[in-house]
């Protein structure tokens, strides 16, 4: 799976990708992540990506033409035939990110281009050179850098090899449309509380029964839009 990312804070990133399970991806060469400068497909001596609004407003818009010389910029790269691409703008408009999603990116493509947004938005006309626009809330950031960033980590953990044990992504949270169930470990006893006697029994039948059920409590008493 490789990650290509235009920015115009590549810096950003060095930090969130050089620990955890990110970091071993990378060194086992299971994922690759490419950050691009979009600076870097400027014109003129100041490197200027935007620009002031048609018709008036607040705030800058990134341009169109600079987007499409990154991005195509980008597409040229790709040398492997049949790579399966998806090119994706960040941007509060764009579908609200599940973990559905999460898992079509990571089972049906080999390359994904993030474009992060920034300032006051894009040249509306930037739509039109992606595939598809992702939000991953109700809310405005400051630019598209940590979306990316959340669309790296939740893609990632479920490239084949990434995680030691595959089926820690069959029983989580947003699987089947559930919340996970309750987890607990040692201390089997802490401030009057104890672990499920179920949890102890060994039996491992009434275990997964009892999961199952806490399951389908908690997500009916915390998301029950989620049913």
């Amino acid at each position: 799976m490789k990650f290509s990312i235009i920015t115009l804070f590549p810096d950003m990133f060095t930090g969130p990708f050089e620990y955890s399970i990110i970091k071993r991806a990378v060194s086992k060469q299971l994922i690759e992540i490419d950050l691009i400068n979009l600076r870097d497909f400027a014109t003129d001596a100041y490197k200027s990506v935007d620009d002031r609004p048609y018709g008036g407003g607040i705030g800058m818009i990134l341009r169109v033409d600079i987007v499409d010389r990154a991005l195509k910029h980008v597409k040229s790269q790709i040398t492997k035939p049949k790579t399966q691409t998806k090119t994706i703008l960040l941007d509060p408009q764009g579908t609200p990110y599940k973990q559905s999603i999460a898992h079509n990116l990571a089972k049906n493509y080999d390359h994904i281009i993030l474009l992060c947004a920034h300032y006051k938005g894009v040249d509306e006309r930037v739509r039109s050179l992606v595939d598809e626009e992702i939000s991953i809330g109700d809310y405005v950031l400051t630019g598209g850098e940590i979306p990316a960033m959340v669309i790296v980590d939740s893609v990632t953990r479920l490239v084949s090899g990434v995680l030691s044990k595959p089926e820690a992504t069959t029983h989580e949270s947003f699987t089947n449309n559930l919340l996970e169930y309750p987890q607990y470990t040692k201390p089997e006893m802490y401030n009057d509380k104890s672990v499920p006697e179920v949890l102890r029994s060994g039996d491992h039948k009434k275990i997964a029964a009892w999961q199952q059920w806490q399951a389908l409590h908690k997500t009916k008493r915390k998301r029950p839009d989620l049913l």
